[in-house]
């Protein structure tokens, strides 16, 4: 009689302990479900009234700073952080910030003059990133295709980025960009040795600052 009082007690136990770890998988199987969901994907929308891109470009006497538009732009994200992006630059924006009345408007005529930029056949220049690698919290390593005077190359920054509700901002400062790979070659001391100190640098350097809601 006690051997059959106790393999019965057994038997309960084990079947109200089976009970417990199938209610306990379950639990952690739920939580596991919930903690490797796919995060939506989202597109911000670049404010291009709320958004700057400052440039500056240095010679051997010294160096001109001004600013310039974006004409549209989105930046795509997993949820977080940034995945993707592409934009469009109005050429004819272009503005300068450290000269004034007529030297103001022979340099901006300069620049955007088939020597430099040439706006009036390339109106727009164009950014997209193909490759966005995490580099800590709220930083990321950006590489992209930039195409001016309907040549491109490849640039790499690093940038800084944060999500708040339905607003992104991201920041990157002192991006170079290679004038001569998009045949701007003029006042390049790498195509004209002897300019000497007319010579003007072959990168420029841009602050770029979005602001992009959804």
């Amino acid at each position: 009689m006690f051997k059959h009082l106790i393999l019965s007690i057994t038997f309960v136990d084990i079947k109200h302990n089976m009970k417990k770890l199938t209610t306990l998988f379950v639990a952690v199987i739920a939580v596991a479900l919930v903690a490797f969901k796919p995060i939506a994907p989202v597109t911000f929308k670049v404010d291009t009234q709320r958004s700057k891109i400052e440039w500056t470009g240095k010679k051997v006497t010294g160096q001109h700073t001004g600013t310039i538009k974006l004409a549209s732009g989105e930046v795509a994200t997993n949820g977080k952080v940034p995945t993707g992006g592409k934009f469009a630059i109005d050429m004819n924006s272009m503005d300068c910030t450290d000269l004034s009345g007529e030297a103001k408007g022979k340099l901006l005529g300069h620049l955007k003059s088939e020597d430099f930029f040439g706006t009036e056949k390339y109106p727009t220049a164009e950014f997209t990133a193909t490759k966005i690698t995490p580099a800590g919290a709220g930083k990321v390593n950006v590489t992209g295709n930039i195409v001016i005077k309907g040549k491109t190359s490849v640039i790499t920054f690093p940038a800084t980025y944060a999500v708040a509700g339905n607003n992104l901002t991201v920041t990157a400062t002192d991006v170079k960009v290679d004038r001569t790979k998009h045949d701007i070659r003029y006042g390049s001391k790498s195509f004209f040795e002897s300019i000497g100190d007319k010579a003007i640098d072959d990168e420029f350097l841009l602050n770029i600052n979005l602001v992009a809601t959804r």
